[in-house]
């Protein structure tokens, strides 16, 4: 086989989940995902990246920045990763991709000996859309 042809007849990934990002279910479980990885290693990178590509899936970076109201350019640099996004434009972002997130509470740890802030995880966040939602970590 030569290439031509192989890339006649295949089609590549980034497309393939750009496409199934459309589906707002799997778009949430990818996000979920993309939290679960910052929540074992505090890098930000996949949280951003799958942010990035829910925005692109949805109409690109220019239609979420006037959703959001956000500067367009700013908006590009923060979802690729040049920028750490703030509390409220990271809220506002996922607003503007239909999802919001919310807080429960962690487990008591009283009998252990308290984390420090760097120790602990973000467990508990849940990402929701339209009714849907799911336990990070469940």
């Amino acid at each position: 086989m030569d290439k031509e042809f192989i890339l006649k007849h295949t089609t590549s990934f980034k497309d393939n989940l750009l496409e199934d990002l459309k589906d707002p279910e799997f778009a949430q479980y990818y996000l979920e995902a993309a939290l679960e990885d910052y929540e074992k290693d505090g890098d930000t990178e996949s949280l951003l990246v799958a942010m990035r590509d829910v925005a692109q899936a949805r109409g690109g970076i220019g239609k979420l920045a006037k959703q959001t109201g956000l500067n367009r350019s700013h908006l590009y640099e923060v979802l690729d990763g040049k920028h750490n996004p703030r509390l409220d434009n990271l809220l506002t972002i996922l607003s503007g991709l239909g999802f919001r997130i919310r807080l429960e509470r962690q487990e008591d740890n009283t009998d252990e000996q308290t984390p420090t802030i760097e120790e602990q995880p973000v467990a508990g966040i849940e990402i929701h859309q339209e009714g849907l939602h799911r336990n990070v970590g469940d």
